[in-house]
């Protein structure tokens, strides 16, 4: 599939360990070496600042997305396309129309709800873009093993679980994306098999 930019929610934070803002910086380089535009959350701290000025540095174009709130605080990134919107609602869905395609990379709960949401959305068909996990340094195991205990247990269909891409190197994550073939969604199907066990 064509993806022309990627939506990247990651920390405001800096994490524990340089290797998280490290890799922002290589994903920022290597979208911008592709030609690919990075959208992402507007900070100009944080993992999010090291994202979007390596992306810059490189020649890459960046569309930050705000609140008003938010760049208020003087945490946007100006050197951006900044937009600047009301609410956390229209932060999001901005952020999910402007990229064809979602990477998570280590943050906190802000990027994990901006991710599932996505990823929800993905579920529900009502988008076919590709969404990634970057497990940077093993930072997501525990989340994938909890994925994997929902569709154990039955609460997620085979299909769904699919839909969730990871890799812990931002080469192979940007190639599984690029290479990424929507399954038709399993949803009703499944939901219909586990009624039927039910019965």
């Amino acid at each position: 599939m064509s993806i022309k930019a990627v939506t990247v929610f990651c920390g405001s934070s800096p994490g524990g360990r340089p290797i998280y803002a490290e890799t922002a910086r290589l994903l920022g380089r290597h979208l911008a070496e592709l030609g690919v535009t990075l959208v992402y959350g507007g900070g100009r701290v944080g993992m999010m600042g090291q994202l979007a000025d390596a992306a810059l540095e490189a020649g890459g174009e960046v569309t930050g997305v705000i609140t008003r709130h938010l760049y208020n605080m003087e945490v946007g990134h100006t050197g951006t396309d900044l937009k600047i919107v009301e609410s956390m609602h229209e932060r999001k869905a901005l952020m999910a129309e402007s990229g064809d395609g979602f990477i998570m990379m280590p943050g906190g709960l802000g990027s994990l709800d901006e991710f599932f949401e996505a990823l929800t959305w993905a579920q529900l068909g009502l988008h076919s873009k590709p969404c990634g996990i970057l497990n940077v340094d093993g930072y997501f195991n525990g989340l994938l093993d909890f994925i994997d205990h929902i569709r154990e247990e039955q609460f997620m269909s085979p299909g769904a679980r699919q839909l969730i891409l990871h890799e812990q190197r931002v080469a192979a994550l940007l190639d599984k994306m690029h290479n990424y073939q929507p399954a038709p969604s399993d949803k009703g199907r499944w939901a219909k098999t586990l009624s039927q066990l039910e019965a």
